[in-house]
């Protein structure tokens, strides 16, 4: 089976999202956008906006903030490309659950996530291997800076961390963004023959 994992991750406006519409760009295939964001408030809608304006339009999309391994196996495909923006956002959506009920969480002590968490991660990390085509994931990397305040926040970066390395353990190719410069991490150098 043709496959090919590649993870980009970067800091807060680093260029992942652009540089990961570029990889796609370069698939031979259909690609399909899967979004994991939530619109939300009147920022957050602005941000959807800005991604979606920059989008090819022929580009396939599915908003999908939860069932992420479900969706993958439903639109990865060989010769195609599926891009997944973001891994951070999802796993936020899996921490505090529906807007309109979200999970409440103490300001100490130890923080158990929903039940959905380790169900859905657990889902997503044995489908990575097993999907056709080509497959970039976008995440954060967000545990580069301060220890944050509050449980649920340090909880959520530990988390993040993590999963990021696993993403990256099974990954073929990882790309670091920094100030807007791709940096390969893992895999073969950009440009060179696939």
């Amino acid at each position: 089976m043709s496959r090919r994992l590649t993870l980009v991750l970067g800091g807060a406006r680093s260029g992942k999202s652009h540089h990961a519409e570029q990889l796609a760009l370069q698939c031979t295939g259909p690609v399909t956008y899967l979004a994991t964001a939530r619109e939300g408030d009147d920022e957050m809608q602005l941000r959807v906006a800005l991604h979606r304006a920059r989008r090819p339009a022929a580009w396939g999309l599915v908003e999908e903030p939860v069932h992420l391994a479900e969706a993958l196996y439903t639109h990865a495909q060989h010769g195609g490309c599926v891009l997944v923006d973001c891994v951070t956002l999802w796993l936020n959506n899996l921490l505090f659950g529906d807007p309109a009920a979200p999970h409440a969480y103490p300001d100490t002590g130890v923080i158990t996530p929903p039940e959905a968490w380790t169900r859905e991660i657990d889902a997503l990390l044995t489908a990575l291997p097993l999907l056709p085509g080509d497959i970039i994931l976008v995440s954060n990397e967000i545990g580069l800076g301060v220890v944050p305040m509050g449980a649920v926040t340090r909880f959520y970066v530990d988390e993040l961390g993590r999963l990021n390395q696993r993403l990256a353990a099974l990954a073929d190719n990882v790309h670091l963004l920094v100030a807007g410069i791709p940096m390969v991490v893992k895999g073969p150098a950009l440009g060179a023959a696939k």
